[in-house]
């Protein structure tokens, strides 16, 4: 089950490879999240250290938090993945140029998921090929709606 999509990857990046992996959460952060006071506009995941960490995803603590814990909002989030997968990131990240991009948030037998992605920069003419290719073939869509109308009034 979905909580949140960032929309906006797939329209700066061409996804290659897709991850999955756990978040070091707080327990303000988890009720905040189930409560879909989440954003991931502007993360990003980097590698730090031979670790994997979720960058700039904005979690609004709730008004009932705590009285003595000071949230922070933006706070860097640890990725939880196994030791091997960890090393095949790293390895694609230096060596190609790829980035790490977080694609949704999501449940799992109760648990917190992040889906990231292995994606490559879109140059602004890449997007412009994009724009065009989504307008062509909702135009398609459309003439192709409109012909199965005109042919079911003829019989």
């Amino acid at each position: 089950m979905s909580i949140i999509d960032n929309r906006k990857a797939s329209h700066d990046y061409f996804i290659e490879d897709r991850y999955e992996a756990g978040i070091a959460l707080q327990g303000w952060e988890v009720k905040a999240i189930r409560a879909g006071r989440v954003q991931l506009k502007e993360s990003y995941v980097i590698v730090r250290e031979g670790e994997i960490y979720l960058m700039g995803m904005h979690v609004s603590p709730l008004p009932t938090a705590s009285t003595h814990i000071h949230p922070d909002a933006v706070r860097t989030r640890k990725l939880l993945l196994h030791a091997e997968e960890i090393s095949k990131l790293i390895g694609k990240v230096e060596q190609r140029g790829y980035t790490l991009v977080p694609l949704n948030l999501h449940y799992k037998n109760g648990r917190v998921k992040v889906d990231f992605a292995l994606g490559r920069g879109k140059k602004l003419y890449d997007k412009r090929d994009t724009a065009r290719e989504k307008d062509w073939q909702r135009e398609k869509d459309r003439v192709m709606k409109h012909d199965t109308r005109s042919s079911r009034r003829d019989d």
